[in-house]
């Protein structure tokens, strides 16, 4: 399903935009769910938080790191997003050298026209985006192509593996999954100033729909760190309470909206340093980002492991794959990794401790060793469902 063709200059889509982004800002405040990561007397993670993110679907936790580790982040960003290939398809940057992430068994980077909606109304990612997102026109000297993902971050960036090892995040992820929580992937989102592309209303999730034992958390949930505050013009846009209803016409949803803007929905407003736990099975997805502020959303998600053990699918890329528990052996080794890495800087914080490889610390340790025998091309074992 295709929106009506209309041209507006980044400009003009941001006017049209304003009054929607006001009121849709307005009722993310009023939601309520919204604070640092709390525990309990017993060390748990507060049952206030866990009750706000089922109600709502997500839960923005508040300065969950600091200036010193934001500058560290976005020092990583700018370096990876430097030697970037110079367009889609190409091994070297704009300066000739090999592009960053070319020794990697997968591509690093996904580009985009600007303010383009490159997967809207396709039938790309098994048809996930029914509805074509509107286009605004970019400036004249706009470039022809856009870096909109970066893939693949802990291998990328240490910075990234540091946070992966987050006891705040990974003491949630505990609470939300069970304490044999596994990975999903990581993939850096990234929107420059009126240039950054939409992605158009989505639900993720292919394989757990029809399951007898379906529920609201049956295809995990994703974090979204931003280095960067993140806006009603520049973020991730959501339909509160969506992920405990099977069956959504997300078609029907902006029909009855009358555009794309659809009613009820409201955006994950969040500070620099700020992270946003989003279930999987909202109804989600982000404009093209006229406005002149820059987000940088790092994404990391996690799955129950009942939901991936020994589950068969066809991922969006790749071949039919069968999730074994070797598999799963080797791909959550990346959380212990990223634990050790974390400990190593910031020796004052708690330590996670991932029960499922407890007693294995010694070989997880992160180092020069496990940069290549366990972080080099991890991605090739992440988990889709």
């Amino acid at each position: 399903m295709a929106t009506p063709a209309i041209e507006l200059t980044a400009a003009q889509h941001a006017a049209t935009m304003s009054g929607y982004m006001r009121d849709g800002e307005q009722r993310a405040r009023e939601l309520g769910n919204r604070g640092p990561i709390r525990f309990d007397d017993n060390g748990e993670i507060h049952p206030e938080i866990l009750d706000e993110y089922w109600r709502c679907g997500f839960y923005v936790f508040e300065g969950v790191f600091g200036e010193a580790e934001i500058d560290e982040l976005r020092a990583d960003v700018d370096r990876v997003l430097a030697g970037a290939p110079v367009e889609p398809g190409a091994s070297v940057d704009k300066h000739g050298r090999p592009a960053i992430g070319s020794e990697f068994a997968r591509p690093s980077f996904r580009f985009g026209a600007p303010l383009s909606d490159p997967v809207g109304g396709t039938s790309k990612n098994k048809g996930r985006h029914p509805v074509k997102m509107l286009e605004p026109v970019p400036a004249a000297d706009a470039p022809k192509h856009v870096v909109a993902r970066i893939m693949g971050n802990l291998q990328l960036m240490d910075s990234c593996l540091r946070l992966y090892g987050h006891h705040g995040l990974l003491s949630v992820a505990a609470a939300v999954n069970g304490k044999d929580f596994v990975p999903y992937n990581e993939v850096t989102f990234v929107k420059e100033p009126r240039l950054g592309v939409s992605i158009a209303w989505h639900r993720d999730g292919t394989t757990h729909w029809d399951a007898p034992d379906w529920d609201q958390g049956a295809h995990g949930f994703n974090y979204m760190a931003q280095l960067y505050p993140s806006t009603a013009a520049n973020g991730v846009w959501v339909l509160p309470g969506s992920h405990k209803i099977k069956d959504m016409d997300i078609p029907a949803l902006v029909r009855d909206s009358g555009s794309e803007r659809i009613e009820g929905a409201v955006p994950m407003v969040c500070a620099a340093g700020d992270v946003v736990i989003s279930n999987r099975q909202l109804v989600h997805g982000s404009f093209a980002n006229t406005s002149p502020d820059r987000r940088i959303t790092l994404n990391m998600g996690f799955f129950p492991r009942k939901r991936i053990e020994n589950v068969t699918v066809t991922p969006l890329e790749g071949d039919v794959v069968t999730y074994d528990a070797e598999r799963i052996a080797q791909r959550t080794r990346m959380i212990a990794v990223g634990i050790d890495a974390r400990q190593q800087r910031f020796s004052n914080e708690p330590r996670y401790v991932y029960e499922p490889l407890l007693g294995k610390e010694d070989e997880n340790r992160w180092n020069e060793h496990t940069r290549e025998s366990v972080v080099k091309n991890y991605g090739v074992r992440d988990f889709y469902i």
